[in-house]
């Protein structure tokens, strides 16, 4: 691949660890900038471990500089809805200020392509529950506004001419690399598939439902699932059609079907073999109905065609992290 390098902030977190492992697979030289905040050390393999934050300007400059770096993969942020909610300053600070340092460290140093992390929380309340990437934005919590701010900067900075970049919506990251060597294990995590994982591994007493009195068939919420290899793929997806000279875009990163709160512990408890100890509570702040992608422009644009579309794989491959651990 040349001396060209690919730069991926937050590369020790879950969704950033994924991608690095199938760029060094495929021979790609790669230099990861984490601050371990919630990353780990042995999640990174085969790259280079900076440890530092993105938002330390003179840091990303050298960086950039010495490493000779082409593409910026920037997961780096934080990503608990409820706690921007309850620290929206936190998440300006470095999901959207970081970020324009970053950003502007890539303009200085010539890095003109960039693969942006963000997230179906743009869309906030989305009429129906499906939705395209021509859906109105309307993002309901401070994590959804913080991340849309920084999709606004590399849209401008691409219409000015200073770079090229694919902006990937997450919709709901779950699973764990199916050989067992990377996995999540960022501690006290909130995503749904993780914490019942860990509840059936007993690593946790038990889990929290919130809100049962959505309109829904069964009450709870509906979220489009995506296994993390498969979102890991689109990645390097972006990549190689930035190198191809492809045009900006921004894409949903779903499997265009969800399932509720519900169903997915059903799923949990049916691959572990035992019942969950469920607590039902009260609706979360910033937490809208249904989410549920239109995915019809990535599988066109980058030719994606997901390998791990079943709930079932995707609780499995999660329930055995849980289980054996390394780290």
């Amino acid at each position: 691949m040349g001396e060209s390098t690919v730069l991926v902030t937050g590369g020790a977190g879950y969704i950033g660890s994924h991608v690095t492992r199938q760029l060094v697979e495929r021979g790609e030289r790669v230099v990861v900038l984490d601050n371990l905040s919630t990353g780990f050390r042995e999640a990174v393999e085969g790259a280079e471990l900076v440890v530092g934050d993105t938002g330390d300007a003179a840091l990303v400059n050298d960086l950039m500089a010495r490493h000779a770096v082409d593409t910026l993969m920037h997961f780096a942020a934080h990503t608990v809805v409820p706690e921007s909610v309850a620290d929206p300053l936190k998440y300006y600070r470095n999901n959207t200020n970081s970020s324009r340092i970053l950003v502007e460290a890539c303009v200085a140093n010539g890095v003109r392509r960039v693969v942006f992390s963000s997230t179906a929380a743009v869309y906030g309340e989305a009429g129906d529950g499906t939705v395209a990437e021509d859906s109105p934005l309307h993002p309901i919590n401070p994590y959804g506004r913080s991340k849309l701010a920084t999709e606004w900067v590399l849209e401008d900075l691409a219409t000015a001419g200073a770079l090229e970049h694919v902006t990937l919506r997450y919709f709901n990251v779950a699973g764990c690399a199916p050989d067992g060597r990377i996995g999540q294990s960022t501690p006290n995590a909130t995503l749904l598939i993780k914490v019942a994982a860990e509840a059936a591994a007993g690593i946790r007493a038990g889990m929290h439902v919130f809100g049962t009195d959505y309109p829904t068939p069964d009450g709870t919420c509906i979220r489009d699932f995506i296994h993390v290899e498969d979102l890991a793929h689109a990645h390097v997806l972006a990549l190689d059609h930035l190198r191809d000279a492809g045009a900006s875009l921004t894409l949903n990163c779903g499997y265009g079907h969800g399932y509720s709160v519900l169903e997915v512990l059903r799923m949990v408890e049916q691959v572990a073999g035992a019942p969950l100890k469920i607590n039902f509570a009260d609706r979360r702040p910033g937490d809208p109905v249904q989410l549920v992608a239109n995915a019809a422009r990535i599988r066109e644009t980058l030719g994606w065609t997901p390998r791990h579309d079943d709930l079932e794989v995707i609780v499995r491959t999660a329930i055995d992290w849980e289980r054996n651990r390394r780290y």
